[in-house]
């Protein structure tokens, strides 16, 4: 039994003994233990090494092994939860992609959710969700890698779906396959690359930085010209060349017994042949002889400059002395950049950081101008270089890197705090660095940084060195550029390449079992609820409370009963607005003063304002808790809410409101409420406000808005902890001495408009790339144990995860979407139910009539006996892992607080859900649709979109880009009007 080991440090004293010595070498096996272990193995696999986490201040015990056909196998044993994470990471990014072939590493990701040859189209998804798990895969420039966290009784399951698209995916690949991921892919593009501001200025920048032909010049998602020339057999040979055994790492962790998962490993993937060999490629970070000026047009509201210098490498020596000089620059309110531009109001935002990837790093400056300063990008160009001239004059402090050690040491060990997490870190360090252990060599690394170290990387690749510039300006204002563009990126595509004439380098799998059989889980493990300290403070305030025995951390959230359904009208945006300055200065210390002070405990205290609960969160190492108590009470009870601080923050609130409406969904969010709940009610608008109505805001506004609800409406506190219970209550003790009232709300005044009929309403947004798609009708209140809780397992199958029927038509057969969903909205009072999608344009009309048919369907005949029983397996078995992390302890504390519901509301939902048959689920959700009666929003663009959408025969009201109608011109449905 292994678990997460985390000692922390950071006092002298141990910093001496971090430098590497004999202790600190690579792990070694004792030679008698190391050839009993051998022996104990399945035949052709070998153990590699074993390390159990002493002497390392944090670690990840783990176990390593190779397969015969080259496999690297990672053990990590963790029984705190009866669930296991499964990792399979290739050494395929991006970067292995031929010039003229880019976006293979990504498309083949999306491909390797289409079955295998044992395992049918979509099933992968439908087979995990159905087992209570979750999966997904992602793609970067240097690495694929596929996912699965399920109950610890469905590991083989999850190593047979692995191990079949390993070794026999290929037979599997059809042509309409191909096609309906290519254009998944370009759904997705169009959502977060061309329909998203700033979208596509990171691809530039790269173009603009690396020579044509590096692995770093093409984006990940690819050229969309390489994607419409590629052919099958490119994609198949893509899959030959990179996914053998030999070029993956395959990383197991949680409740495992390790010899029952090693035969299964030995079994599933020994047989599976090793493909061609793969080298690592030869480090390539960019070299500029001088200044690169380029200029991207873009619907947006703000102009940005991005400026950004090479470095170094991922691992190499000097990464981190250059993650310490980026945060100096640039990270948090306290860094040199933020106090030069954001605190002057100059900037809405400025901030450095220091990417790194496999090949290269690069240090990257990015400041979104406040068009209310008057100043040019060219200013804005020019105090990013008197920062850093600054930062000479300046030098780096011992209280510089006391911050940033603190702060790294922090966020490593919140990283720790779930399987998928350790895993994930596992997987990595071993795929980049040939050793799971590599994480320790890492903190050694960051924990020797000192100040010479800084000032030395900072003069030797930062000072008076070129840099690409990235100027981001509205279209057709090419004119508000830093500098005219003086650099064009080539680009060219070879006419043909080396293996075109070459036959497929097939691998056939030659197994003695019968693959095709899928494995039968064992028994569903048991799953508790974690056990809840339910109690009050000394004030009366409510005090819930969970164990978090898995790292050393606490997190506290004070939740208040203010949020945006108590904002005046005509003041939207005044809990959002109220927050933000909460995190500004306070009575006693600037904002720059509190931000040092939380970095040197590596804490951080934030303020989120909800629809209906205002929170304030401390994330903090269990050892400093005592002193980050003060600070939560302090940004709590004492905002200073200057004049200075409002104005600024007003003004970038404002601006950021503009910026939101370049984008559909932005748009839709202020429309779909508009339509359902009246444009005047406060949960209308977006949780920011409109730019109108922030600007009506003053000063005066905020200061009774607080006064109004803090502390008085102090209603309780949710609490994750590592500590005894008896040390969190003495740590609160402020919190117990708050004066609370808790004074009754108002209920909201307004009506919610009737919805009769089905009637667009239509916002044009001039060139957008997808259309965006919202269906709602007014459904429940929340309520966690009747008809709500009812409707959403009825929902489940029409839109409620990946495989149902509504994802599968749009995404899988049509390929008109990246995903599509219906979901219910419980409120304390009230609730929605809705459709959200983003299509591409020239499919809306026939995406909405898609939708409308299923819920037409859906609502006439329910789910299928198939579908019932997918549903209550699926759900049914999620609670394994759904307290796993102290996030998700916390949002079940949460809604006990919010909802005032029995501790175990949980296991009375898993009787429901055992309990209720078909029929009634049915009832239950049938009961709610009214497929004839639904609010349609459509942003788009009208010109392309909007006769198709008219021939869909329902009448269409055009919203303005504040969702006020301009124009109730209804057109009425034609004889050959599409029938839904």
């Amino acid at each position: 039994m292994h678990r997460t080991k985390v000692a922390m440090i950071f006092a002298a004293a141990l910093l001496a003994a971090c430098s590497k010595g004999p202790e600190n070498s690579a792990p070694q096996a004792n030679t008698d233990a190391a050839s009993e272990a051998q022996s104990a193995l399945p035949a052709g696999i070998t153990l590699v090494e074993t390390f159990d986490g002493d002497g390392a201040e944090i670690a990840i015990p783990y176990d390593k092994y190779k397969l015969a056909n080259g496999l690297t196998v990672v053990l990590h044993e963790d029984d705190s939860d009866p669930l296991v994470h499964v990792d399979v990471t290739y050494h395929v990014g991006s970067n292995r992609e031929d010039p003229g072939r880019s976006g293979f590493a990504h498309f083949f990701e999306h491909m390797m959710f289409q079955g295998s040859v044992n395992v049918a189209d979509e099933e992968h998804f439908r087979i995990i969700t159905e087992a209570g798990g979750t999966m997904n895969g992602t793609t970067n420039t240097d690495r694929t890698n596929y996912y699965e966290t399920v109950p610890a009784n469905q590991l083989e399951t999850v190593l047979w779906l692995e191990a079949d698209r390993m070794g026999v995916f290929l037979d599997a690949v059809t042509q309409e396959k191909f096609e309906v991921q290519r254009e998944t892919v370009k759904n997705e593009r169009g959502q977060r690359v061309d329909n998203r501001p700033y979208g596509r200025a990171l691809e530039t920048m790269f173009a603009a930085t690396y020579p044509d032909g590096h692995p770093y010049s093409w984006p990940t998602i690819g050229w969309m010209e390489d994607l419409n020339r590629a052919d099958l057999t490119d994609l198949k040979r893509f899959f030959l060349r990179w996914y053998g055994p030999n070029n993956a790492v395959l990383t197991i962790g949680g409740d495992i017994d390790k010899a029952q998962t090693l035969a299964w490993v030995n079994k599933y993937f020994g047989s599976i042949p090793a493909g061609p060999e793969v080298e690592n490629l030869p480090k390539q970070p960019a070299k500029l002889d001088k200044d690169r000026y380029v200029t991207l047009e873009d619907n947006i509201h703000l102009p940005a400059l991005a400026m950004m210098i090479p470095t170094v490498h991922s691992s190499h020596a000097d990464e981190p002395a250059l993650d310490a000089a980026a945060a100096i620059l640039g990270q948090g309110q306290d860094s040199m950049l933020y106090q030069r531009l954001v605190q002057t109001g100059r900037a809405v935002s400025a901030s450095v950081s220091h990417s790194c990837k496999e090949l290269a790093c690069e240090m990257w400056f990015i400041v979104i101008q406040n068009p209310a300063s008057g100043e040019t990008l060219a200013e804005m160009e020019q105090a990013v270089r008197d920062t850093l001239t600054d930062f000479v004059e300046r030098g780096v402090t011992e209280d510089d890197l006391v911050k940033f050690k603190a702060g790294y040491e922090s966020s490593r060990v919140f990283g720790l705090q779930s399987v998928a997490g350790k895993v994930s870190t596992l997987a990595a360090f071993e795929t980049f660095t040939g050793s799971p252990k590599g994480i320790d060599d890492e903190i050694n690394a960051y924990l020797a940084v000192e100040t010479a170290d800084v000032t030395r990387v900072f003069d030797q690749y930062i000072a008076a060195k070129p840099s690409v510039l990235l100027s981001v300006v509205p279209n057709g204002k090419q004119e508000l550029a830093a500098a005219p563009q003086n650099y064009e990126w080539q680009r060219t595509i070879p006419e043909s390449y080396g293996d075109d004439e070459e036959a497929l380098a097939l691998r056939p799998v030659k197994d003695t079992f019968d693959r095709s059989v899928q494995p039968s889980p064992g028994v569903n493990p048991q799953v508790e609820l974690p056990t809840i300290q339910d109690g009050k403070l000394k004030n009366g305030v409510r005090l819930l409370a969970v164990q978090n025995e898995e790292t050393p951390t606490v997190t506290v959230q004070a939740v208040f009963g203010v949020g945006q359904r108590d904002e005046p009208r005509g003041k939207a945006g005044l809990t959002s607005l109220m927050t933000s300055l909460m995190t500004e200065a306070t009575s006693e210390r600037s904002a720059a003063e509190f931000a040092e002070e939380l970095k040197r405990l590596g804490a951080s205290v934030s303020v989120s304002a909800g629809d209906y609960d205002t929170t304030v969160s401390l994330n903090v190492l269990a050892k400093h808790l005592d002193k980050a108590v003060p600070l939560m009470m302090e940004r709590m009870l004492k905002p200073a809410f200057t004049e200075e601080d409002f104005a600024r923050i007003k003004q970038q609130t404002i601006e950021g409101l503009q910026q939101a409406r370049k984008t559909p969904q932005g748009l839709a969010t202020r429309a779909v409420g508009a339509v359902m709940r009246g444009p005047e009610h406060p949960l209308s608008f977006p949780g920011g406000g409109l730019p109108d109505t922030v600007a009506n805001i003053t000063l005066e506004d905020v200061k009774q808005y607080y006064a109004a609800h803090f502390p008085a409406n102090f209603g309780g506190v949710t609490v994750s902890t590592s500590l005894p219970h008896d040390k969190i209550v003495k740590a609160l003790d402020g919190l117990a001495q708050l004066k609370v009232s808790q004074p009754a709300r108002p209920a909201i005044a307004f009506e919610k408009p009737e919805i009769e009929g089905r009637t667009v309403y239509l916002v044009n947004k001039e060139g957008a790339a997808q259309s965006s798609l919202r269906i709602g009708q007014h459904a429940l209140p929340y309520d966690a144990l009747g008809d709500y809780y009812l409707s959403y397992l009825g929902n489940f199958p029409l839109g409620g995860n990946f495989n149902s029927r509504i994802n599968l038509n749009l995404r899988e057969d049509k390929g008109y979407t990246y995903g599509a969903r219906t979901y219910l909205v419980g409120e304390p009072q009230e609730g929605s139910y809705m459709f959200s999608s983003e299509v591409k344009k020239e499919a809306t009309a026939d995406a909405l009539n898609e939708v409308l048919t299923e819920l037409a369907t859906y609502d006439k005949d329910g789910m299928t006996e198939s579908e019932f029983n997918y549903l209550r397996s699926a759900i049914g078995q999620q609670e394994a892992r759904s307290y796993e992390t102290p996030s998700a302890k916390l949002g079940l504390l949460n809604r006990i607080l919010r909802y005032d519901l029995p501790l175990d509301y949980r296991s009375q939902q898993g009787t429901i859900l055992q309990e209720t048959d078909r029929k009634t689920l049915n009832k239950a959700i049938t009961s709610l649709l009214e497929p004839d009666n639904m609010a349609i929003v459509v942003v788009g663009d009208a010109a392309e979109i909007r006769e198709d959408v008219e021939a869909l025969g329902m009448p269409i009201v055009e919203l303005d880009e504040d969702g006020y109608v301009i124009d109730t011109e209804k057109v009425e449905a034609t004889p050959d009007s599409a029938s839904l």
